[in-house]
């Protein structure tokens, strides 16, 4: 693990110190770090370990921890390493979004990363991806209906984390002893969703920016086709969905804007009704408040586009028996003319002009030779 982190937007206000690393999933920048005797009102600390998964320890013996370290912590059985991602204040803070269930059983930081146990945290990595597909072909063979997603072994190398997906209640009591057996460690499950592993593994979305689950994301909401519908957007499941195959999770970021807009917009069974016809919606423009009529309930004939003002107007004026001569009380523009270039320019410009020779000044001009001589 890196220790070397620089911060390319410290001058524009940001504290280098609240930067840290800026590869790591799920960073977050300290904007405390940089008020005085931060890291002295609490002893807490948050460690970060493989992808997203995170921890919140105590700093009992008093170490100068700061973004970025790598560090030995307490486990069960053993000790595990990770990287210091957050000191101070905000890891308060951070705790009330995690909600964990016992504050009391929170464990403590041993010491910073020594050689040696980075040697054993090395080789515990190295035999991750062989072990995950071997347990993958273990389950098969088992006959059991889940995805081992991932494998994360501990520090020490005493404990191996299997990350599987389901979609129902799997009995791996058979299996933990098969793969507990074969490893020689001890065996934790932890069952995550679809959008949890693209979380884990990352990635950039069509937006051109990194995956939100994997990037600051902890939390995840329901999406629905509602969200689409609300926006206008097509029901196309290859475009609404993301990488983990489920809706995505930006849909729900501006859902509630564009509900608030539409309530501003007429019904869309309304049908709005002049002097020579009658005009049925077709679109609308939400956020702009733009409505768009047709004379055809199922295809785009005679389109006219007015304000939702206009046609709250006009559905007032149904109402009481008036019809407007057209939707749109814009003055029409008179038609332009089309341009005739005779009228700008001169065709007998060119006809039979001699240029004028331009004369010397009187000074500049030599004498006239005198033919008759007297």
């Amino acid at each position: 693990m890196e220790q070397e982190y620089k911060c390319g937007i410290c001058g524009r206000g940001l504290a280098a110190e609240g930067c840290g690393r800026q590869n790591c999933q799920l960073n977050v920048y300290d904007y405390m770090a940089d008020l005085p005797g931060n890291t002295q009102l609490t002893d807490l600390v948050e460690v970060q370990f493989k992808n997203t998964r995170k921890g919140y320890y105590h700093n009992v013996n008093g170490l100068d921890l700061v973004k970025g370290d790598v560090v030995a912590v307490e486990s069960s059985p053993g000790h595990d390493i990770g990287t210091v991602t957050l000191t101070g204040q905000l890891v308060e803070l951070q705790m009330r979004k995690a909600n964990p269930r016992d504050i009391a059983e929170i464990r403590r930081v041993y010491r910073k990363v020594k050689p040696v146990d980075m040697e054993k945290y090395e080789e515990a990595k190295a035999r991750e991806h062989e072990t995950m597909i071997k347990a993958r072909q273990i389950a098969k063979d088992l006959g059991l209906e889940m995805k081992i997603g991932d494998v994360e072994y501990q520090g020490d190398g005493a404990k191996a984390i299997f990350y599987y997906i389901a979609d129902g209640r799997v009995d791996f009591r058979q299996l933990i002893k098969v793969l507990a057996s074969t490893f020689g460690v001890r065996i934790e499950m932890k069952q995550i969703g679809a959008r949890q592993e693209a979380g884990r593994i990352g990635g950039f979305g069509p937006c051109g920016r990194e995956l939100c689950c994997a990037t600051w994301m902890k939390n995840f909401s329901s999406v629905n086709t509602s969200a689409a519908r609300f926006q206008d957007l097509s029901l196309n499941p290859q475009k609404l969905a993301g990488q983990c195959a489920k809706l995505k999770c930006c849909l729900n970021y501006e859902v509630d804007a564009y509900v608030e807009a539409s309530r501003r917009l007429p019904s869309r069974e309304i049908v709005l009704y002049t002097q020579d016809s009658e005009y049925h919606f077709f679109k609308a423009d939400i956020l702009s408040g733009m409505v768009t009529y047709s004379t055809d309930r199922r295809a785009a004939v005679n389109l006219v586009t007015i304000t939702a003002a206009r046609a709250f107007e006009i559905l007032h004026q149904n109402r009481r028996g008036e019809k407007p001569e057209s939707l749109d009380n814009a003055p029409k523009a008179a038609p332009s003319k089309p341009v005739d270039l005779v009228e700008q320019e001169d065709l007998t410009r060119f006809d039979n002009r001699k240029r004028k020779k331009k004369r010397k000044p009187a000074g500049n001009r030599p004498p006239r030779p005198n033919n008759n001589p007297t």
